[in-house]
């Protein structure tokens, strides 16, 4: 199964170790529709929905969320649903975990970690996280 990355888990990251043991094949670089808020040592994506105007609510502008495409086993989805605290559908979660597909390319699809909203958190001005990080 596929999984979009594009905060901690990433490999520039510690906590990228939580998933490598589970990663099968290649990884690649993709987009999603979103944004990223700045929840202080990690970033949430915001999803963009499809009949959604420019901006949120918030003033912050929807536009692409850069990250990496992993094949993952079942153990590994487990591992990261651990690690975002992610206890299932209907169940009182960090992150929820939804299907996406690549901005780019249609034919790529996966499982991604999303907020519904920013919480009240600010928007955090980058498309990459590890961008962020070097602030």
């Amino acid at each position: 199964m596929r999984l979009f990355v594009y905060g901690t888990l990433l490999p520039e990251f510690e906590t990228h170790r939580y998933i490598s043991p589970y990663i099968v094949g290649t990884a690649f670089p993709g987009r999603v529709r979103g944004r990223l808020v700045d929840v202080g040592a990690y970033p949430a994506l915001i999803p963009a929905k499809g009949s959604e105007p420019p901006s949120s609510p918030s003033h912050a502008p929807f536009s692409f969320v850069r990250g990496m495409w992993f094949e993952i086993t079942r153990e590994g989805l487990a591992r990261a649903d651990e690690y975002e605290e992610f206890y299932g559908i209907e169940e009182s979660n960090d992150y929820e975990r939804i299907r996406m597909t690549d901005a780019d390319r249609p034919d790529v699809s996966g499982w991604v970690y999303v907020w519904t909203d920013d919480r009240g958190f600010p928007p955090a001005g980058v498309d990459w996280w590890p961008d962020k990080t070097k602030d």
